[in-house]
């Protein structure tokens, strides 16, 4: 298995007849998936996503694909093709068409219905083409052939990218349940027919490669559901995904057989679900939708809401019923099912969501007490099958955090793909199919673009470790008033600390050293108010070290007289 180096250079020209693939996300992240295809002087964009922020970058709102690498390239780019219509594979789309609006965009019905809602709201208005499974498509240099997979999302699909380098087929997200809601199943036939044609590099999703075996069927789920229903006697609020239209119809079903109905909750759930339900994708018993606004008026036991929120998202509607900031208030002997996975990253966020949830008296059921979600993504099991179906000559895992890259290989090489010809990339890591072998040729820089409120990319590393600098240890600000004509300190320097559990006072005794340093630093020549302010600084910096054991954020003005 060929891996890349840490010091990778960037790569050289991509040899003549050669295909380049170079993911700009998901590599090494559950999230933000991007994969730029070139070939003959021309792109193609499969899938851009976003990427949800961590503890340890405050104030993010999301986090997008680094599309440096392509700014100087927009009009190569022959489209984007979303297989399916899940934030993580949509929801950079945006910030992608500002750069240049008229890329054509491809997908099913139900993705590209769910992209121009969202464009709508960035004001865009979109060039789509919608295809479904079987069909074809030439995108300029570019021959794809759509085929049907299953994911937790209906419509979802693979695509199979032909040139003159050879065949690319990219999963997307996929399962192979046998037991789909929708009965639409992942086509193994059209999956045999490209293998006996030839593929000679797999792109497969890797998220669920550590786990053995198959995935539990998303039928199995609506007994469970039913039985939590059956036992709550007050309000039941289930959160999950904002496009997860299976997991929300077995909702309505459950609802409609328990005599309750169903208000949805948070404005991507209303938006999403009145889409899918408009589209047929979401069959909607008579009468079990009921406005939020009328909720309140029916009795505790035939209200359910559809919220979201699963992933203990800060803004999102589950995580204000817990702090007491929403509409909905929790209530002891309330039902709250988490109907969704655990994304790697957001396990504290949910547990502290749990844990609010349980101290109003919620009963909480979620995956780690009741199987109320199978993922959406294959097991080790799904993808040795797909390995043996396919033959692949060159692998590429996609899509999952390093660990599962690294099993996702594993099971290639397993199923006989030559360890040489399994390649293990990151984001920013260049592959160069040539003469039918796959390879690391390079890298590009690929840092994330963080969106902040109205901001995109303007926020950097060196503020987001400011941020968490000030949320753990505080702030300490520092002001004094020299006369560089006489080199004295006008008056003891005034403090101001916030964040801090000790009163300003504490720094009374050391505030005659930090007046010495001034007028020793003056004497010794140093009139430039950075080099004093510096001073200032680092005294402050030495006392609350030592003395109170912090490293807070340290601001000195020095102000001449």
């Amino acid at each position: 298995m060929s891996h890349p180096h840490p010091e990778l250079s960037l790569p050289p020209a991509l040899p003549e007849g050669g295909l380049r693939v170079v993911a700009l996300g998901g590599l090494g992240e559950v999230g933000r998936n991007m994969a730029v295809l070139e070939h003959a002087g021309k792109l193609l964009i499969i899938d851009c996503g976003v990427l949800f922020p961590e503890d340890n970058q405050p104030g993010v709102d999301l986090i997008l694909p680094d599309f440096d690498y392509i700014k100087d390239r927009l009009d190569d780019i022959e489209a984007i093709v979303l297989t399916h219509g899940h934030e993580d594979h949509i929801g950079a789309v945006p910030y992608l068409l500002r750069l240049r609006k008229d890329i054509p965009l491809v997908g099913s019905r139900l993705t590209l219905a769910f992209i121009e809602a969202k464009l709508k709201e960035h004001r865009i208005k979109p060039y789509t083409l919608e295809v479904k499974e079987g069909q074809s498509e030439k995108l300029g240099v570019f021959d794809c052939e759509f085929v049907a997979v299953n994911h937790s999302i209906p419509d979802a699909l693979a695509v199979a990218v032909t040139t003159a380098a050879g065949t690319v087929l990219h999963t997307g997200d996929f399962k192979m349940d046998q037991l789909p809601l929708d009965g639409r199943i992942t086509d193994l036939r059209a999956f045999a027919r490209l293998g006996e044609k030839g593929v000679d590099l797999f792109m497969v999703d890797s998220t669920n490669a550590e786990v053995p075996g198959f995935v539990t069927p998303e039928a199995e789920i609506g007994p469970v559901l039913d039985d939590v229903f059956a036992h709550a006697d007050k309000r039941i609020i289930v959160a999950s995904f904002s496009s997860h239209v299976h997991r929300v119809q077995q909702v309505l079903r459950a609802a409609h057989a328990h005599g309750r109905r169903v208000a949805l909750v948070g404005r991507s759930m209303v938006r999403n679900m009145g889409i899918a339900a408009d589209l047929g994708y979401l069959d909607v018993p008579p009468g079990v939708l009921i406005d939020l606004k009328k909720a309140d008026s029916l009795p505790d036991d035939q209200i359910v809401y559809m919220s979201t929120g699963s992933q203990g998202e800060p803004m999102a509607a589950l995580s204000r019923m817990a702090n007491g900031d929403h509409k909905v208030q929790v209530e002891f002997g309330d039902t709250v099912i988490l109907a969704s996975s655990l994304i790697p990253g957001n396990e504290n966020a949910v547990f502290r969501i749990i844990n609010g949830l349980t101290r109003l008296g919620a009963r909480v059921v979620h995956g780690g007490n009741a199987k109320v979600h199978v993922s959406g993504h294959a097991s080790a099991g799904e993808l040795m099958y797909c390995y043996n179906i396919l033959k692949p000559r060159n692998v590429m895992p996609v899509h999952g955090e390093v660990r599962h890259l690294v099993a996702n290989a594993a099971l290639a090489v397993k199923t006989g793909v030559p360890a040489d010809r399994v390649v293990l990339a990151e984001d920013g890591v260049v592959v160069d199919l040539v003469d039918g072998k796959a390879s690391v040729v390079g890298a590009v820089p690929c840092g994330y673009v963080y969106v902040d409120g109205a901001s995109v990319g303007e926020i950097t590393e060196a503020e987001l470790k400011d941020r968490v600098v000030l949320g753990q240890e505080g702030f300490v600000s520092v002001f004094a008033v020299i006369d560089t004509a006489t080199g004295k300190v006008l008056a003891p320097p005034q403090v101001l600390a916030r964040g801090m559990a000790e009163d300003a006072s504490v720094f009374d005794k050391v505030m005659p050293e930090v007046t010495a340093a001034l007028e020793n630093a003056i004497a010794g020549g140093a009139t430039d108010t950075h080099q004093l302010q510096q001073i200032m600084r680092r005294t402050i910096g030495r006392y609350v070290a030592t003395r109170l054991r912090r490293k807070p954020m340290i601001v000195p003005v020095v102000v001449e007289a």
